[in-house]
């Protein structure tokens, strides 16, 4: 589906200009907060006004809140034991560390990436607007990920230009996610029902577990508010898409 292929390359294109932005800005903490913030709320809008809705329509409830509490426990382990997770706030700890937790990163950064392939597949299969969705809100929290990404590879040696293609490189599994979806659920379509499940997991995990509490540690309260509004800013924006 022509579609599919278009929306994984605007992901990885969207990963590009994350990583342009920190040359531009550096680390500016208040643009960056600004961005986990809506970010926040597109995932969580996409959760919670089109995932979940739609899990419920599909009539498979039975077996799907399963699968979401394991999809959590699965990111967990998978983080704990693939992922080099890192707040913005704590990129500098990196300097001079070993490449090796630069590759650690983009390792996890791929498999992340691998499985929004698959799922923005998933969604465009159910629906148009579901896919469009979907797409909408990993491409919106791609930016902040990919600043924080990228710090981390630079700080941990690598030179711009190297650490920028690595990085679009890793964001680009996207694209393979979705091609291997198509190649896969052509063959067993009812697997698509299960990727709505594994969607509403993986993005709630993300939300909860990276981003908010990136956004609770701000100490000073009018930053905090302006943060605020941007999370519940991208949330009214995910649901402005709402059929």
């Amino acid at each position: 589906m022509f579609i599919v292929f278009l929306s994984t390359v605007l992901i990885v294109l969207i990963a590009l200009v994350g990583n342009l932005i920190i040359r531009k800005i550096g680390h500016s903490h208040e643009i960056i907060m600004r961005l986990v913030g809506f970010s926040s709320g597109s995932l969580l809008g996409g959760v919670f006004f089109h995932l979940l809705p739609e899990m419920v329509a599909e009539k498979i409830q039975n077996f799907s809140f399963g699968l979401v509490l394991l999809t959590i426990l699965t990111y967990l382990l998978i983080e704990r034991f693939l992922f080099w997770r890192h707040s913005h706030d704590d990129i500098d700890h990196f300097h001079g560390q070993s490449k090796s937790i630069g590759y650690i990163n983009l390792l996890g950064d791929t498999v992340h990436n691998f499985i929004d392939g698959l799922v923005i597949f998933g969604a465009y299969s159910i629906d148009f607007n579901f896919g469009l969705v979907t797409t909408l809100a990993v491409a919106l929290h791609e930016i902040p990920q990919e600043i924080s990404d990228m710090g981390v590879l630079l700080f941990s040696g690598f030179k711009f230009k190297k650490a920028i293609l690595y990085n679009v490189l890793a964001a680009s599994s996207v694209v393979l996610g979705a091609v291997c979806g198509g190649l896969l659920f052509s063959r067993f379509e009812s697997l698509l029902l299960y990727l709505l499940p594994v969607a509403v997991g993986g993005f709630l995990y993300i939300a909860v577990s990276d981003m908010l509490p990136i956004l609770r540690e701000e100490k000073n309260k009018k930053e905090f508010l302006l943060n605020f509004f941007f999370l519940v800013l991208g949330a009214l924006f995910i649901m402005a898409f709402k059929n």
